[in-house]
């Protein structure tokens, strides 16, 4: 079961565009489509590099002793490739007869992404602008709870900031329009799934219905976006838009969290794309990523085959159909009343800790990685708030990723007698086996270490109460 992680370090750096200026430019033949990919790998996970086009594995970059790699592509199709060392991925677009070198330390993965030879200028450009739109992640959650006309200000013009710095690039690089259609989409469509979630964020962050406050056009930009474009299918950006989009959609005209109703939400989500999207491939892949999520979060047994039989009805692409099932069956092993299967974990001492020995009261464990401060910071003051409003309840913190003295560094600011703070070290079992999918993830289990809930969110209004129901005899 593949699972894409897709939050990276947040970290403000701007890599400059370097332009290649030579004497003499080499001359191929229309027909080469040749390229060659190499690389260093500062502080190496493992000995080999994955690359890959979308989720498919095309070959295996194997590193030497000086831990670099290099690897000559015959032919090559142009476009958007994913290169991979465990546990995290980028992107890298690849154009005839370019000749990329790339540089990178393990332990500041996004940050000191570097590519020098033919063809590095658009993807230093996409690492720069990946760098300026996740910065924005230290500051959304507080510009959420702006009132509408100074959220807009401000979010507008950072986007048109941000537009300009696009476009000069476009100018002095001259890439090609296939790779402006991946560039045009992380520059736009950062900003529009902020405007799509901020109704709802600034509600649940101040209670606040603020949605007959928004111009009349407030979704004008929705008709800018190629909801039909194949090349995005796999692209990050428009994955994670298109999910807070639909999110949206069903909350327009009632903000509803109640757990009851996410299958009725999750049926016109499938419904909404079935009308919107009229690419069979492209359809077919976001029906398989809403059938995902949802197998994910609603556990009724009945609604999930109601569900599944108007997901069968809508996508025609029955290659996904057993892997859908093989998730729901997946889940199954993280039923109610069931113990959490062992992973591998540390404590802030770096001694290892079985997870099923430390539960001595109904317990809320969340997840979170360094590649996302934000989120980590917001679930540590929502952890310590429970914690101080409920001390019958302990909670643990579970770091998926990140060196152990940074770490270490990072959760000693938030104290408290009833947080433990544990660290995977071997994030591939526990997305596995914990089914780790998204960063929102938290589990309640009972004082007995049996499983509650596995499938809550910490930032839940309720979730106090759902921490300490008493277990049924």
């Amino acid at each position: 079961m593949n699972i894409q992680t897709i939050s990276k370090n947040i970290f403000f750096a701007v890599i400059p565009i370097t332009l290649s200026v030579t004497s003499c430019q080499p001359k191929f033949d229309d027909s080469d489509y040749s390229a060659y990919f190499q690389g260093e790998i500062v502080n190496p996970n493992s000995d080999y590099v994955l690359f890959c086009k979308d989720n498919e594995v095309l070959d295996t970059l194997y590193l030497d002793q000086h831990n670099k790699f290099s690897h000559k592509f015959d032919s090559l199709t142009p476009g958007m490739y994913i290169y991979r060392h465990r546990p995290e991925f980028q992107y890298v677009y690849l154009d005839k007869n370019d000749s990329l070198n790339l540089r990178l330390n393990t332990r500041d993965f996004d940050h000191s992404i570097i590519f020098s030879g033919r063809g590095a200028e658009k993807n230093n450009f996409l690492m720069a602008l990946n760098m300026k739109n996740l910065v924005d992640e230290n500051y959304k959650y507080e510009n959420y709870d702006l009132e509408p006309g100074v959220f807009l200000r401000k979010l507008d013009s950072t986007h048109a900031a941000r537009t300009t710095y696009y476009l000069r690039s476009k100018t002095l690089i001259g890439w090609s329009n296939d790779f402006d259609i991946y560039a045009k989409a992380k520059l736009d469509l950062h900003f529009f799934a902020q405007k799509e979630i901020y109704p709802l964020a600034h509600y649940i962050r101040t209670n606040q219905d603020i949605r007959q406050n928004l111009p009349e056009d407030y979704y004008s930009f929705r008709k800018k976006i190629n909801f039909n474009e194949e090349r995005l299918i796999s692209y990050s950006s428009y994955t994670r838009y298109l999910s807070m989009m639909l999110n949206s959609v069903t909350n327009e005209t009632e903000i509803d969290f109640d757990a009851s109703r996410k299958f009725d939400k999750n049926i016109e989500k499938l419904n909404i794309v079935d009308t919107l999207i009229k690419n069979k491939k492209v359809k077919n892949a976001i029906l398989d990523n809403i059938a995902f999520i949802y197998l994910l979060e609603d556990q009724n047994l009945n609604n999930n085959d109601k569900f599944l039989d108007r997901y069968f009805e809508l996508s025609t692409d029955k290659s996904q159909h057993g892997e859908i099932i093989q998730i729901q069956e997946a889940v199954q092993n993280l039923k109610y009343e069931k113990r959490l299967p062992n992973v591998p974990l540390v404590n802030t001492e770096g001694i290892p800790v079985e997870v099923n020995n430390i539960i001595s009261k109904p317990t809320l464990m969340f997840v979170w990685t360094k590649n996302t401060l934000g989120h980590a910071d917001g679930a540590h003051r929502r952890a310590m708030q429970l914690l101080d409003q409920n001390p019958d309840i302990q909670i643990i913190s579970v770091c998926i990723d990140g060196e152990h003295t940074e770490w270490v560094k990072f959760v000693s600011k938030y104290k408290h007698a009833n947080l433990i703070e544990l660290r995977s070290t071997d994030f591939n079992q526990m997305k596995d086996k914990w089914i780790i999918t998204k960063i929102q993830r938290s589990i309640v289990l009972n004082a007995d270490g049996t499983i509650k809930n596995a499938f809550v969110n910490i930032f839940d209004r309720n979730i106090a109460t759902t921490i300490k129901e008493k277990k049924e005899d």
